[in-house]
């Protein structure tokens, strides 16, 4: 995953009366990987473009109806954050300077060159990436911090379409996944969704728990003891590290829902649910859990995916993170920087949701802006050469990352394959070195 979302920053609403030089000009946006929107006059283009436009516009000036400045103006008026490239004649440049003044993003004289118009539009784009990543903040700081599943995965969509049904089915469940996915906070929605839900609602780290406090888990009475989960919900959290002992005492509860403690004469009975979490190695489950306690938890399996396998939720469940966490911390949300959002795009998050929850905490403390500039970016540069700088060093880092397999790296930088081979050439990238661990 790139920085920039396909579909978001890197839109380009382009406003030219000129048929050919229209075309001509989307082609130019078209191939540097832009997904370009024509319109032939400024109304329609203002009709179209809202407060929430997740891209940049390309504005001809001198235009019949309605002028590229009048356009600039209405649409900075509506969105101070819009980035607007005014196109000139040469007599149009101290307009275009006054609309600078005004908040213009930059303007381009006629006849411009094709290298320039990208340029200027990447630049635009990546601030308006920003822009709207930092508004995005806001709104999650705003927002309700204890909401659910966040994400607009395939995988995350379909489970949290399940709850409704799973919550009320009396099943037993089994969660698996890799730590940090979030495996307890389904089973939570998964309990709060249901008719127990005015019940209690017991975790248990199987694998944590030392011996000594066994008996006060199945002690026929006490806050400690499944007896008093009546009702409610069992969470048995890494049942595969739990030991033979634990497991052992657990599989008449999960098979006959009987709790057996030591020294009482008859087994008591309980209601309650069973939902446990472990590991995704199948061999390793079977090898680790009992074949008794296993089967009867994992009749019906539910998996969390790792992020990733879900990289395009991870804006929002930062979002997300960062608004609960200055909440709670009591602290003002900070800016968004490129470090932070190349950070957030790049990352493999092996620790998953849970280790991107501390960093998010990290940058609300102000004590994290994540990943430092490519070392090859010289800090006297200017502005496009940091930027060509950093383009060049992200798609030599994924050909190199995906052992110069082209096709997986163009997945992963999430652009297309024409716009692949037009930066490669751009920046002179020998893909032949590269297959061979060059650079």
């Amino acid at each position: 995953m790139n920085d920039r979302a396909p579909g978001q920053a890197r839109r380009v609403a382009l406003v030219e009366d000129d048929a050919d030089l229209r075309i001509s000009t989307a082609q130019v946006l078209s191939l540097a990987g832009f997904v370009v929107e024509s319109f032939a006059a400024a109304p329609p283009a203002l009709e179209a473009i809202d407060a929430d436009w997740p891209g940049i516009v390309v504005s001809d000036v001198r235009m019949p109806h309605m002028s590229g400045t009048e356009l600039f103006r209405a649409l900075h008026e509506r969105d101070p954050d819009l980035p607007v490239i005014l196109v000139t004649g040469h007599g149009d440049v101290a307009m275009a300077v006054d609309a600078l003044k005004a908040g213009a993003w930059d303007f381009l004289t006629k006849p411009f060159d094709p290298q320039a118009l990208v340029a200027a539009a990447d630049r635009a784009a990546t601030a308006r990436g920003l822009a709207l990543d930092n508004r995005r903040l806001r709104a999650a700081a705003q927002g309700d911090a204890a909401s659910g599943l966040i994400g607009e995965s395939a995988a995350i969509r379909r489970l949290r379409e399940m709850i409704p049904t799973l919550a009320n089915a009396d099943i037993d469940l089994f969660i698996e996944g890799e730590t940090g996915t979030g495996k307890e906070l389904l089973a939570r929605l998964i309990h709060r969704a249901g008719k127990r839900s005015r019940q209690r609602f017991m975790a248990v780290a199987c694998g944590a728990l030392p011996e000594a406090l066994e008996d006060e888990l199945f002690a026929p009475m006490g806050e400690a003891s499944i007896a008093s989960v009546v009702r409610g919900t069992l969470f048995l959290d890494d049942i595969d590290q739990a030991s033979r002992r634990l497991q052992a005492r657990l599989t008449p509860l999960v098979e006959e829902r009987v709790l057996r403690s030591p020294g009482a004469r008859e087994p008591l009975p309980l209601d309650l649910r069973v939902i446990a979490t472990g590991g995704t190695d199948e061999g390793d489950l079977s090898e680790k859990i009992t074949p008794g306690l296993f089967y009867r938890l994992a009749a019906l399996r539910l998996r969390m995916p790792p992020l990733r396998e879900r990289r395009e939720d991870v804006p929002a469940l930062f979002a997300h993170l960062a608004g609960a966490a200055a909440t709670r911390l009591r602290l003002p949300l900070p800016m968004m920087t490129g470090a932070v959002r190349h950070h957030l795009s790049s990352h493999d998050w092996p620790g998953n949701v849970r280790e991107l929850a501390h960093f998010a905490e990290r940058f609300v403390l102000g004590l994290e802006d994540a990943a430092a500039e490519p070392a090859s970016v010289p800090a006297g540069d200017t502005l496009p050469q940091r930027l060509d700088a950093f383009e060049r060093d992200t798609i030599v880092a994924a050909v190199l990352g995906t052992k110069g397999e082209i096709g997986a790296a163009i997945k992963r930088l999430g652009i297309p394959r024409k716009t692949f081979y037009y930066k490669v050439h751009k920046h002179g990238i020998d893909l032949a070195t590269l297959r061979k661990g060059g650079r």
